[in-house]
């Protein structure tokens, strides 16, 4: 272990928030922390080379670069988020090298990359299999992960919402008029959002509910397009803003709603029980951890009637759901705070390394 401070290597996405946030705490907790990224994010990282034109060579390719920085950098642990890409080239990097590596999972990386081919699979099992300690944000998710490998140590910590923006809660549960409804998920296959115009686009046309949606994304202008022809008035797109803006911005919302085909503890989910908002989601396994049958609603994938009948429920109702925002924000103050679960992901970090609090 290093004389002065502990030095942390990340490798991670260098444009998700996660991995910003986690870095910024670790940093105001006095760790030496070097990110390491294929991705070119804002946040300070190193950017490493992608030396090839086929994107699934990426992070073999990157194993020497990788290694050379261990050897400069001489981390006392490896932190690297998501298996079948980073977990996969850190556990490459990392042999015969007496460095623990701590594995973040996200979701995807075990819930739909590893049934894309046995290669897949592989990569994922390569990286649990040799990381010291694996953390998920999902008991399914982890459940999910022991089928790939049995792991031998893992646990689960949620991402959740920092304590401070619990401040946006909403102050009058009142609902706008027309409805306002968020589904703050990216235009991805993953997040089937053209479901959700397709399903509500008579109650878009009629003025009943608006749909805010993010601006980008890999389907972002043929979704445009296709939201164009229902409706100019009532569907809008938000911009990607600081989290402080974004989270008020959140907050003056009626409903939360996701299609996603797979989750596992989504924050957004989290976010939007935390701000005040109904939850409305697809009913899969991944919610069912924060989303029970008394704090929001889940209607069957697929199936534009259920998703009708939530909403026009909701629209119709004199109920402002005040209990179930209540319950909701307990439940967040109780397992979903990000300070709390960063407090409990260092410890692991700490206790790998061998240092007592």
């Amino acid at each position: 272990m290093s004389e002065s401070k502990i030095k942390i290597l990340i490798l991670s996405d260098s444009r998700a928030f996660h991995t910003e946030r986690i870095v910024e705490q670790l940093e105001k907790q006095n760790y030496d922390v070097l990110t390491l990224s294929m991705e070119n994010g804002d946040m300070e990282h190193v950017n490493l080379q992608k030396r090839s034109c086929f994107k699934f060579l990426y992070y073999r390719l990157a194993v020497p670069e990788i290694k050379k920085i261990i050897d400069e950098f001489q981390p006392d642990i490896v932190n690297a988020h998501y298996a079948t890409g980073y977990g996969y080239t850190a556990a490459l990097a990392l042999r015969n090298k007496n460095i623990p590596l701590i594995l973040n999972l996200w979701g995807s990386d075990i819930l739909r990359v590893p049934n894309k081919s046995f290669l897949h699979k592989r990569k994922a099992r390569v990286a649990l299999e040799n990381a010291s300690y694996v953390l998920a944000d999902s008991q399914y998710l982890l459940d999910e992960a022991y089928k790939i490998f049995p792991l031998n140590n893992s646990t689960v910590i949620y991402w959740g919402i920092e304590n401070e923006m619990l401040d946006f809660h909403k102050e009058n549960y009142t609902f706008n008029k027309p409805l306002r409804i968020i589904v703050p998920r990216p235009h991805e296959e993953v997040y089937r959002n053209e479901f959700i115009i397709e399903a509500l686009a008579d109650y878009l046309k009629s003025g009943e509910i608006q749909i805010i949606f993010p601006s980008w994304g890999k389907l972002f202008s043929s979704f445009k397009q296709k939201a164009e022809n229902i409706s100019t008035d009532n569907i809008s797109f938000y911009n990607k803003m600081n989290r402080k803006d974004y989270l008020k911005y959140f907050a003056s919302h009626d409903l939360y709603l996701s299609n996603a085909e797979t989750d596992s503890s989504p924050v957004s989910l989290i976010e939007a029980m935390a701000l005040g908002l109904i939850p409305v989601t697809a009913d899969i396994e991944g919610v069912k951890e924060w989303l029970g049958d008394n704090n929001g609603f889940r209607f069957k994938e697929n199936n534009f009637s259920d998703l009708q009948k939530i909403i026009i429920e909701i629209i119709k109702s004199d109920n402002l759901y005040d209990s179930m925002r209540k319950k909701n924000l307990e439940i967040v103050k109780e397992k979903g705070l990000f300070e709390n679960n960063i407090e409990a992901h260092v410890k692991i970090l700490k206790d790998q390394i061998g240092i007592d609090d």
